[in-house]
């Protein structure tokens, strides 16, 4: 019984060890490696927060806004702009702005353009050619431009500025104020003015007419009164500076003209704008002293504002005041 127990015992044993043998070192089953993790793939999601439909869609292309936009030709954003002079005879397009200018031929060396309230004028010698001149106003260009926006602007506020004629209207006068009072009682003769100074600036003029007056007999009678004034403060001027530069005026006659403040000729003869007495004493000196040296220098060379230097040797910023103090209508 035992030998037969031992009998079992060692079969087994025997297979379990050719078992063994038959797989070998190398053949024993490895322990599996553990792959890495991949991660999660989320899916694409636009700019704005919403999901894409296509995963390789590219992103939309951001707007361009200020300076990161292309760059657009001025004509296209600038807006038009259309001048036209009463009495033009030519017409062209600089740039966004459209000129119809006045264009006449005389005696001169060069191309001269002037911007009045009526808008530019272009003068030109008989020998420059048309493409020559509007060659020179291209050049120009930006200059005239600016130009007709600063006299458009003036001319506005100067509108604004337009003189009310009635009883009680105030205007300027040798730079203070001037007070316009109509009185027709017994103390003042029919159409008669009388002036009454004031040191605080406020000056009245007392006009021999009813409240009920009509607007231009006021203007009418104002302005006669002015007249008088600035022709006796203008001789009263010329007599001053004449011996200074050396010079002899022979007459003087008032001007109403609306963008000149005086001319002189070569005989001695002056006109002065007697609307100068709205401005102060010495911006009147200064024109008074411009047209007299312009019977030593006829021209406005170096010379000749040397010459208006030696009598007054602030003419530049009084100069400036006749620019930058536009008068109002008078109208």
């Amino acid at each position: 019984m035992s030998r037969f127990l031992q009998l079992v015992l060692d079969m087994f044993d025997g297979a379990t060890t050719k078992a063994l043998q038959g797989l070998g070192a190398d053949k024993r089953p490895s322990p599996k490696k553990r792959q890495p993790r991949q991660p999660k793939r989320l899916k694409p999601q636009s700019l704005m927060g919403g999901l894409n439909r296509d995963a390789n869609a590219l992103p939309p292309a951001p707007v361009l806004h200020g300076p990161h936009m292309p760059s657009v030709p001025l004509g296209q954003v600038l807006p038009k702009a259309h001048y036209a002079h009463p009495r033009a005879t030519r017409r062209i397009q600089l740039g966004t702005t459209d000129v119809a200018y006045a264009f006449r031929r005389g005696k001169r060396r060069t191309i001269g353009m002037a911007i009045g309230p009526d808008g530019l004028e272009v003068s030109a010698p008989r020998w420059v050619t048309l493409g020559e001149v509007e060659s020179a106003l291209h050049e120009k260009a930006d200059w005239i431009a600016r130009k007709l926006v600063e006299m458009q602007e003036r001319q506005q506020q100067l509108g604004a500025a337009r003189i009310v004629w009635a009883d009680g209207v105030v205007l300027p006068y040798l730079g203070d104020q001037l007070q316009v009072v109509l009185d027709s009682s017994s103390t003042l003769k029919k159409n008669s003015a009388q002036f009454e100074p004031s040191e605080a600036g406020m000056h009245t003029l007392r006009l021999g007419l009813p409240l009920n007056a009509e607007p231009q007999q006021i203007r009418d009678a104002v302005q006669a009164w002015l007249m008088r004034q600035a022709k006796a403060l203008f001789v009263e001027r010329l007599n001053h500076y004449a011996p200074q530069l050396g010079v002899q005026w022979q007459r003087v006659s008032l001007s109403s003209a609306a963008t000149r403040w005086g001319s002189a000729s070569a005989n001695g003869a002056i006109r002065l704008n007697w609307r100068l007495v709205h401005h102060k004493r010495d911006v009147i000196d200064y024109v008074v002293a411009h047209e007299l040296s312009h019977l030593r220098v006829m021209d406005h060379s170096p010379r000749f504002w040397e010459t208006v230097q030696s009598v007054m040797p602030d003419y530049a910023q009084l100069r400036r005041v006749l620019k930058d103090e536009p008068l109002p209508p008078w109208s």
